[in-house]
């Protein structure tokens, strides 16, 4: 039975899509395949690991009318892959097998069956539900999303807060050491919703969203996200936990304060990085008036001192950080000046952009 007869894009574009969250081992088989099912003029496609479910769709005018299968998610994006680009590509399925045709290229895989691949129910229980543009949730997911854990035990860290309060959207990230946080205008006021979205369900938000002003639309619910945009729908189940409370964790009264170019600091940072210790990446921060000393050592007693001239008056300090945290605000800001707020060598440090109340970043400081 011809299932799908079709030009390659129109098959690898959408498979693409929900291909990303497909383990390649897993426990259970068939969560390593996708859910083809087509109906009528529409093709489905359909991927999930249990926490998360991505479906997408794309024209089928010629195949089957009705029917579904599950076929090797990662193998079938890699034949498709392998064809070149103006290929017409058929699908064909005999007993338990898929045959995939091009040209004279032929690929037999195993299936199993689509009545056995486990789905998302659809959360009841709406507790907001809002529009963005793909574009401004796409760039506050890049504002924060590189400060979340990676496979803490405190598991309400690894992954993100997205807070709904009145006219606003916040998001907040944090590992313990450093914390990010974002705020975007809506264009309608809605009840505070606070929700904790896993880490996963973050990178792929963040690999499948365009940098246009496409609508993407998010309904929020006790246990479930789901976004939709364009010709997606992810679904994703929420983090059960209480976010430590961002608000008392950024500082507000620290009298240092430096404005110093993103780059030229961004590129002092690197050089001073290659000195430091390979463990505690650790380097030290030395203010005096009118100057800026960036000074990294090493187990061999080797080092680094980077100078920077800087508008400053205040008194000297000598304060000690992780230099990733502070090149990874720097690498994901585009603003071309930073604002550094400082209090003292045991005080946390708060960089912000000049004249924006909407991003803050918070590192804490260490000892060398």
């Amino acid at each position: 039975m011809l299932l799908i007869r079709t030009k390659r894009d129109n098959l690898l574009m959408p498979l693409q899509s929900v291909c990303g969250i497909v383990e390649k081992r897993h426990t259970l088989p068939i969560l390593s395949n996708v859910l083809i099912e087509k109906s009528g003029d529409q093709l489905t496609l359909l991927a999930t690991d249990i926490e998360i479910q991505i479906r997408t769709h794309t024209d089928g005018k010629e195949g089957a009318d009705k029917t579904a299968v599950t076929v090797g998610a990662r193998k079938l994006q890699d034949i498709l892959r392998s064809l070149p680009e103006s290929a017409e590509v058929s699908m064909e399925l005999t007993d338990k097998r898929m045959q995939v045709r091009a040209g004279k290229s032929r690929f037999n895989l195993q299936t199993l069956p689509a009545e056995d691949y486990p789905r998302m129910v659809s959360a009841e229980g709406e507790q907001a539900r809002l529009q963005l543009t793909q574009k401004q949730f796409k760039r506050l997911i890049g504002l924060v999303q590189y400060a979340m854990a990676q496979q803490d035990i405190r598991y309400y860290l690894n992954g993100l807060l997205l807070v709904v309060t009145g006219n606003e959207i916040c998001m907040v990230a944090t590992d313990g050491h450093r914390l990010a946080f974002a705020s975007e205008k809506l264009t309608e006021s809605l009840p505070r919703t606070e929700v904790i979205l896993p880490r996963k369900t973050i990178l792929e938000l963040s690999r499948l969203l365009a940098d246009n002003d496409d609508a993407l639309d998010i309904r929020l619910s006790q246990n479930q996200a789901t976004f939709r945009f364009a010709e997606v729908e992810l679904v994703s189940k929420l983090i059960d936990g209480k976010f430590p409370d961002y608000e008392r964790v950024i500082p507000h009264n620290h009298g240092k304060v430096i404005t110093i170019g993103r780059t030229t600091l961004l590129q002092s940072l690197h050089r001073a990085a290659i000195l430091t210790n390979e463990k505690f990446r650790g380097i030290r921060v030395v203010l005096a008036p009118g100057s800026l000393k960036i000074i990294s050592t090493n187990a061999d007693q080797e080092e680094a001192q980077e100078e920077l001239e800087i508008d400053y008056d205040a008194e000297a300090l000598d304060i000690g950080f992780n230099v990733t945290y502070l090149l990874d605000v720097l690498n994901n800001v585009s603003n071309e000046e930073i604002e550094i707020r400082l209090a003292d060598a045991n005080s946390s440090a708060l960089i912000t952009l000049p004249g924006n109340e909407s991003f803050k970043y918070v590192v804490m400081p260490m000892r060398i």
